[in-house]
């Protein structure tokens, strides 16, 4: 597995945001991005389960990032989301969180994503579709302050 890099204030992968959620990133060198995580308990909506939009967020980063695969400065952004709650994602315990490439051709993608519960049940899944970061935009960033580095 490779490690993909982090930035300095992302919400997800930020190394130094003071409310994110501090996830790190591998990648398997082809089509699949994998985090093991456990989320804190401040990030709960119901007593005990992960507020869905967490879920949503964190689903959101490691499926964004099969871009990166090869190339950790493809960037990519989600244009639809589309999320599937199956299961209770309780706060404190292991999750796999991981992202599959369904297929990447020219500035647009589509890949799913998946949390797993440590027994394996798939809890939540998304399926997206993504668009080329616009290069105004990229042109627009001061690369400095994304601090991208693989720690």
């Amino acid at each position: 597995m490779n490690k993909q890099p982090n930035s300095e204030m992302c919400f997800i992968c930020g190394r130094s945001n003071p409310v994110g959620l501090y996830m790190r990133f591998q990648d398997d060198g082809e089509h699949t991005v994998v985090s093991h995580y456990t989320v804190p308990s401040h990030y709960q909506g119901y007593p005990g389960i992960v507020h869905g939009g967490i879920q949503a967020a964190m689903l959101d980063e490691v499926v964004g990032r099969v871009a990166m695969i090869g190339d950790h400065h493809h960037f990519m952004m989600s244009v639809t989301l589309d999320v599937k709650y199956r299961h209770p994602v309780p706060v404190g315990v292991p999750l796999k969180i991981s992202g599959h490439i369904v297929r990447l051709r020219g500035r647009l993608g589509r890949a799913r994503g998946m949390i797993e519960l440590p027994d394996g049940t798939l809890a939540c899944e998304a399926a997206l579709t993504l668009a080329d970061v616009p290069r105004e935009l990229l042109a627009q960033t001061n690369p400095e302050l994304l601090n991208w580095n693989v720690d």
